[in-house]
């Protein structure tokens, strides 16, 4: 019985590696927790004509960070803390379709939008 429960206190503690190392972020606004590796995608961030693929974006309106031994809780932001992240696309998601419809009165009317979006990769938090 032992060698179960170390067993435990190894899964254990990979768990807690695997959270460890997130931020929570202000953008657009909403708020998002990031880990490195994420794929974010976020409103349309100005400027979207005068980037490209490959361009580095900063989110220095940090509220939250945390390594996985010390927390830091922004007043509301945390001063000089940032996220740096690389531009994926900028583009617009699937058409949402509005429908308004009167009955007996023959009114219709169909709309659709199509909401920008920036997809970035979280690099470094």
């Amino acid at each position: 019985m032992a060698q179960d429960t170390t067993n435990k206190d190894t899964k254990k503690e990979t768990k807690t590696n695997v959270n460890a190392g997130f931020a929570v972020i202000a953008t657009g606004g909403k708020q998002y927790v990031v880990r490195e590796g994420d794929l974010l995608k976020v409103e349309q961030l100005s400027g979207a004509d005068k980037r490209k693929e490959g361009d580095k974006i900063v989110f220095d309106n940090v509220l939250l960070t945390d390594d996985g031994k010390d927390t830091k809780i922004g007043t509301p932001t945390i001063e000089g803390s940032k996220v740096e992240a690389t531009l994926v696309a900028d583009d617009r998601d699937k058409k949402l379709h509005v429908i308004r419809f009167r009955a007996k009165s023959r009114y219709f009317r169909k709309l659709g939008h199509r909401q920008p979006y920036t997809l970035v990769k979280i690099t470094k938090v």
